[in-house]
């Protein structure tokens, strides 16, 4: 919608009303409204709605004896327009930008790169997930813990070779002797855990002797 001029000051307290309320209105409801903060004829207020009309700003449609109007666009295109009009007068519109960009706010500032986004097509609510934070390891048994079930005779499970300085703050790991079959390995001796044989029998002790 093209832009003529920037509404009068009335014309502007009668247009808040019409966007704030969104839905048509007579202008005896827009009288009463304005007379909570100035004082002004009814008359006056249908000669300003008349004029509105008249410019395009909104439509008017017969109900009963009066009529209701309703705004042609929204105030954020009202206020686009006024932009854009101050704007296209610059002879140096980059420079323009640039001051204009200095004059605001930091909410005003994310509130331009929230719209920019949105015309690219990246809302802000849609930039992505945030990346996930690395989990901390997990805690080992105390070393105490192992010594107790060791002393115990309880069965004590190797644990995976893992953080070095973890695995001296635990202690050394009982040796178990494992088969050469189970190891699947030919040809090497594993270790296995010395058994203390038998006292070997005398050649003449009584048990070496054959029964006659």
């Amino acid at each position: 919608m093209s832009v003529p001029r920037q509404l009068g000051d009335l014309e502007d307290a009668v247009m808040t009303r019409v966007w704030q309320w969104n839905r048509p209105v007579t202008v005896r409801e827009v009288l009463e409204d304005l007379q909570q903060e100035r004082s002004i004829a009814y008359t006056t207020v249908m000669t300003v709605m008349d004029n509105l009309h008249q410019k395009g700003w909104v439509r008017r449609e017969v109900e009963g004896r009066a009529y209701r109007y309703r705004a042609v666009s929204t105030r954020a295109a009202y206020a686009a327009a006024l932009m854009n009009e101050a704007w296209s007068k610059s002879d140096n519109q980059a420079a323009a930008l640039v001051a204009f960009f200095g004059m605001m706010s930091p909410e005003q500032r994310q509130a331009l790169e929230d719209a920019v986004r949105i015309v690219r097509g990246n809302p802000p609510d849609e930039a992505g997930p945030e990346p996930a934070r690395p989990q901390e390891p997990e805690e080992s048994a105390e070393p105490e813990e192992r010594r107790e079930r060791e002393e115990a005779g309880a069965p004590v499970a190797e644990r995976p070779v893992g953080n070095a300085e973890q695995a001296a703050a635990e202690g050394p790991v009982a040796e178990v002797a494992v088969p050469r079959e189970a190891a699947g390995v030919r040809g090497e001796e594993v270790p296995r855990e010395e058994v203390p044989s038998e006292e070997p029998v005398s050649r003449h002790s009584p048990r070496s002797r054959r029964a006659p």
